[in-house]
């Protein structure tokens, strides 16, 4: 049985920052992070053909800071933005709380693991082959810039009567490089033989900004040993 770590959580602290950024005492903190969980689950489910990958949460004292990375934002922000008005409205019917909401669009969305994991689940609900989905999603996120990506299937593929796993992958994953931007991404295909999990790894390439290579050579210790000098 292999021990997976998910990328994400691996490098949250030490090269990633947190999706969740507020502090509360214990006695609110569960309640806060249910709060944040209702707002991801409402905006994922209200906008899932918007192509949103993930969503970060600033909380001060006065309001709740809502960043939605979507690959298109066209559909949440809507005519003249009257849409993220009904948005702000209905979130904060939602959580009772006030609520700022920001978009960012994502540019390269072939780079994104969770949108590549849910754009297989969709082609594998509407009965395409599974082996020919994901060699079309690894070659456009190569296209795209990848330096390396790993697709893994596992459930009744092609409609077999056991279930199974299939896995592709190209170019490099170094999953326990903490300098690699590994994304991770996981979906599930409700096909009528039964669920079919999908598990998608991207390597997107090195931390530069957090990369002082000069610095740390020039503070290492220097590798010839000490010469001894006997009495």
């Amino acid at each position: 049985m292999g021990q997976k770590v998910n990328p994400i959580g691996f490098r949250t602290g030490i090269m990633l920052g947190w999706k969740s950024r507020w502090y509360a005492s214990k006695k609110e903190f569960a309640e806060l992070l249910v709060e944040d969980q209702k707002i991801r689950d409402y905006v994922k489910s209200k906008y899932r053909f918007a192509g949103i990958p993930k969503v970060e949460i600033e909380r001060t004292r006065d309001e709740v800071k809502v960043v939605l990375f979507a690959a298109r934002p066209g559909i949440i922000i809507g005519r003249k933005g009257q849409q993220v008005e009904i948005l702000q409205d209905e979130l904060q019917s939602l959580v009772g709380r006030r609520i700022n909401i920001k978009i960012e669009e994502i540019s390269s969305p072939n780079l994104q693991a969770q949108l590549v994991a849910e754009d297989i689940g969709e082609q594998l609900a509407k009965r395409s082959s599974f082996r020919r989905t994901m060699k079309r999603a690894i070659e456009q996120s190569m296209e795209a810039g990848a330096k390396g990506i790993k697709i893994q299937l596992a459930g009744r593929l092609g409609g077999a009567e056991m279930a199974r796993r299939e896995k592709q992958i190209a170019g490099s994953i170094p999953l326990s490089t903490l300098r690699a931007k590994i994304d991770y991404g996981f979906c599930e295909a409700k096909t009528a033989q039964g669920h079919i999990g999908i598990q998608v790894w991207i390597n997107q390439g090195i931390f530069e900004d957090d990369i002082h290579g000069a610095d740390a050579e020039a503070g290492q210790a220097s590798k010839k040993p000490k010469r001894a000098y006997k009495r």
